[in-house]
């Protein structure tokens, strides 16, 4: 079919068009005298971005699950405790590399469809005396289930239980997307992805290490060489890498912070905000359900939408995919083939997220899901038409 496809899933994500350009670049020395006039001042710009003034950012050629091996093995010991709970695929996936790396996790099991349980970690802390337990784990997005976590209400829960514990958090569907606070919330290690909010293609972890987590790197005996923020503190303060830096996603990267924080990040908030409600009310007029359990866990950068008993959501997304060119997101794990999944992050607004949701619409109809043509797509249209998001934020 003519015209391009379009892309819905959770990441990656639509490119702007100025960040496509900076990525078509010459090659070019990643040894070159001037390279620190670039690459300072993008390492004081990510951490706008993180929200943090005291701590230090990396960058990694790596994907997200980069990022969280990093994260571990810079800063814990063999047979250290984590705690950690399950709600979706990425935080058990992050359960699992702790495991792999001979970590004692403690796994909180929870309802797919909830997310960090704040109340029941800050008792497992408040009882954890001896103070084992050496790092906590919180998915912010999860971005399987659609369920957004509030880290806030988790550093509340850690300083009432007066625990020392790391705080480690999985921005990569929710840093640049959503309101992140590294040193406001206390968080040690923060993980992103380029494919997501930083609206690049995949191959950058993006991370920020507080000065508490900069101080248990040098004592830290889990193995890692390539991931060694030794060596990149070492290098980074000079403007260079320890090794060849992919210099067209940086070029790419400098670009898409410079369309960032000229929208202004409580802009992109906002606006986030806004798409993923307008999506919210056509899953509500479809009849269905989501699979976040309630508007505490809503996410504002991926929606997880239930299929009626009976459906396969499977169905849905190679109808979308083979019929009209639209691309949405696979139920994982134990959703498999009972949600699918809109991405609604990065460069998007509102005529091109109604595209996903026609395409959605017909998609369902199509394989028999038993939905009122235009429910969904007029009970967005009339909440984008009324609400338009206030975006008279000054910029960055």
């Amino acid at each position: 079919m003519a015209g391009v496809k379009s892309l819905f899933v959770p990441g990656p994500t639509n490119m702007p068009e100025s960040v496509r350009r900076a990525i078509d670049v010459p090659m070019e020395d990643h040894r070159a005298p001037d390279l620190p006039d670039f690459i300072l001042p993008l390492f004081a710009d990510l951490k706008k971005v993180f929200k943090t003034e005291i701590g230090q950012v990396f960058i990694f050629p790596a994907s997200g699950t980069g990022g969280w091996e990093a994260a571990i093995t810079n800063t814990l010991n063999a047979g250290d405790k984590v705690l950690a709970a399950r709600f979706g695929q990425f935080s058990h996936l992050w359960i699992n590399l702790c495991e792999r790396l001979g970590l004692d996790v403690q796994v909180v099991e929870c309802e797919w469809g909830t997310g960090v349980p704040a109340d029941i970690f800050g008792k497992i802390l408040k009882d954890d005396t001896d103070h084992k337990i050496k790092a906590v784990l919180a998915t912010q997005n999860e971005t399987a289930t659609g369920v957004q976590s509030d880290i806030a209400a988790l550093r509340v829960a850690m300083d009432d239980a007066a625990h020392p514990a790391l705080l480690y958090v999985d921005g990569v569907s929710s840093i640049g997307s959503v309101d992140f606070r590294m040193d406001d919330w206390g968080v040690d290690l923060a993980v992103s992805g380029s494919q997501k909010g930083f609206m690049l293609p995949a191959g950058l972890a993006i991370m920020a290490a507080s000065q508490k987590a900069l101080k248990a790197s040098r004592s830290a005996t889990l193995h890692r060489c390539y991931f060694d923020f030794k060596d990149m503190v070492a290098t980074n303060a000079s403007g260079y890498f320890p090794y060849t830096p992919p210099m067209t996603l940086l070029r790419g990267l400098r670009a898409s912070l410079d369309v960032m924080l000229e929208e202004g990040l409580d802009n992109i908030f906002a606006r986030h905000n806004f798409l993923a409600e307008g999506v919210r009310r056509a899953v509500d007029a479809w009849g269905l359900e989501l699979c976040a359990k309630g508007p505490e866990w809503y996410s504002d950068t991926v929606t997880a939408i239930l299929v009626p008993e009976g459906n396969d959501a499977n169905d849905v997304i190679k109808q979308a995919y083979s019929r009209y060119g639209l691309s949405l997101g696979a139920g994982l794990s134990v959703v498999a083939g009972k949600v699918f999944r809109i991405g609604h992050l990065g460069d998007l607004n509102e005529l091109m997220l109604m595209s996903a949701l026609a395409g959605a619409e017909m998609s369902m109809r199509d394989v028999g899901i038993d939905i009122k043509a235009g429910s969904g797509v007029a009970a967005a249209e009339e909440f984008y038409r009324n609400n338009a998001p206030k975006l008279a934020i000054a910029a960055e």
